[in-house]
């Protein structure tokens, strides 16, 4: 069974409050606990959010050798966070980048993500359904711990 950690950054645990027409109505939480639900049994997910640049890189440092994958919504320090690229570029787990809504869309700055060099796999645009679609090409890989 693969081992999958969801990391959300900063404002993330706002979601189902903030800005409900940008990021829906849901709480992550709630999604959540739908999502590893349907999936038991065929996944260890896991998930931590924190608002500070730091505990993102530590956790990141703390998994990213064991882990089959990481699916990262880094929040706005997308569009800000060398040091979180270089933190996802140093580690070997794969991650996949996540965006809740389309960000080539959005103001200018947001339409720039440090992470995306970095990344193996990208989703944006699907609301909370891309964190689904970027678990569900994991599952497809072959695990990490088996190679």
């Amino acid at each position: 069974m693969k081992n999958i950690l969801i990391i959300n950054g900063p404002n993330l645990n706002l979601l189902g409050r903030r800005q409900p027409h940008i990021y829906g109505s849901t709480s992550f939480e709630d999604y959540y606990t739908e999502l590893a639900d349907k999936y038991k049994g065929r996944v260890n997910l896991s998930y931590f959010q924190s608002n500070h640049e730091g505990s993102l890189i530590d956790k990141l440092h703390e998994v990213g050798f064991d882990y089959d994958a990481i699916i990262l919504n880094a929040g706005g320090y997308t569009h800000t966070s060398i040091a979180l690229a270089d933190a996802v570029a140093a580690i070997s787990t794969p991650v996949g980048e996540v965006h809740i809504s389309d960000i080539n869309s959005r103001e200018p700055y947001r339409q720039h993500s440090y992470l995306t060099a970095v990344c193996t796999y990208h989703v944006m645009g699907e609301g909370l359904a891309g964190y689904e679609s970027c678990l569900l090409h994991y599952l497809q890989q072959p695990t990490l711990l088996d190679n």
